[in-house]
């Protein structure tokens, strides 16, 4: 067993080549031993997104506040809100974030690729796709 106090965590900030707007990152589980599992709180503030990404073992995102937006390459842009869970299949292109007026905040949880790798990193999600949302966001 091993506790990870809170303390010795700190929340750092999206980086801007992977997000649009302003998002926070709070790890919640790292790889360690023979694991190869990651999870992070992820904090979206309103109109805040990823960069357009896949992930090699696919991503769980648990939504625990507010609403959100999300989008698989070729697919509507759906709604999801708090108790929704997503699952992007392996190498799915996909991005997700936050309604453009609401904060939201996700569990995203992924595998590690064998060279250590959870995410592979695509272009911005212009603002023409964005606004292509859902215009009924509640």
């Amino acid at each position: 067993m091993q506790i990870t106090r809170s303390t010795s965590l700190e929340t750092r900030k999206g980086p801007a080549d992977s997000f649009t707007g302003d998002v926070y990152l709070d790890p919640v589980a790292v790889p360690a031993g023979s694991s190869t599992f990651a999870a992070a709180a992820v904090h979206f503030t309103p109109g805040a997104r990823t960069a357009w990404h896949t992930h090699p073992h696919g991503q769980t995102i648990f939504v625990t506040e507010g609403v959100g937006l999300c989008q698989r390459d070729g697919g509507p842009v759906e709604v999801i809100r708090a108790g929704d869970r997503v699952f992007f299949e392996p190498g799915e292109h996909h991005w997700h974030g936050a309604a453009p007026d609401r904060f939201m905040v996700h569990i995203a949880m992924q595998q590690n690729d064998e060279h250590g790798n959870p995410v592979t990193w695509g272009r911005h999600v212009t603002d023409e796709e964005y606004s292509a949302s859902p215009a009924a966001v509640e």
